[in-house]
């Protein structure tokens, strides 16, 4: 998560000692995940490599949610001083950390233009690393959803030319996760995605005949 505060006078009539605040929610990416570190940057480039560190601190003892069910919701309030205050909260449990960036050294405008100007020069090749590095995350998902979902019993439900056609996909989604093309990760996703629907369907039904079973409508 990036936070860029720019450093330069406000124009004529703004006020100057406003405080400003912003939200946002994030999620966990593994299974049962009790801990989050939350890394506060200043900048303007799409990676935390290309920005300035500022903070970082642990959400602890999170409610235990499969993958990108929990949400963590992080707030950013700069106070009139200067101090940022980031709160990281667990919506579920209500648990919460903060952490208190002072303003021990800033940035000169010399160092705020220079930011900006990178942030313009390399905005191509940044959104494309971005990108790449998305698609390996969503990749990294449904690769271990469809590797815990060959456990389940409606795996061996399928057909023969069913199993074939998603361990290729899995594989082929494999051979190219290392590529620096984010279009060719996503279409093998996509692949993978609809020779699993045909799996989804059948682990939704034995799901819900299991919770049916015995019982009387």
């Amino acid at each position: 998560m990036a936070l860029f505060v720019q450093s330069t006078p406000p124009p004529p009539g703004r006020c100057a000692v406003c405080s400003a605040s912003a939200t946002e929610v994030f999620t966990t990416a593994v299974d049962g995940q009790r801990n989050v570190l939350i890394h506060v940057v200043q900048g303007e480039r799409e990676l935390v490599k290309d920005c300035r560190s500022l903070a970082r601190f642990d959400l602890k003892d999170l409610a235990p949610m499969p993958a990108g069910m929990a949400r963590i919701e992080v707030r950013f309030l700069i106070d009139a001083n200067g101090i940022l205050n980031v709160t990281a909260r667990d919506l579920h449990t209500g648990k919460e950390q903060s952490v208190e960036v002072k303003p021990s050294y800033g940035l000169t405008d010399e160092q705020v233009e220079a930011m900006i100007r990178d942030s313009f020069e390399k905005a191509e090749e940044d959104l494309t690393e971005r990108q790449v590095r998305e698609a390996r995350l969503e990749a990294d998902t449904i690769l271990a959803a469809v590797e815990k979902a060959r456990d389940n019993p409606a795996y061996l439900e399928l057909t023969d030319e069913e199993r074939t056609a998603i361990d290729r996909a899995l594989n082929e989604l494999l051979l190219v996760y290392h590529s620096e093309d984010y279009l060719l990760i996503r279409a093998h996703i996509d692949q993978l995605n609809q020779v699993t629907m045909k799996l989804a369907e059948t682990m939704m039904n034995t799901a819900v005949r299991s919770a049916l079973k015995g019982a009387k409508i």
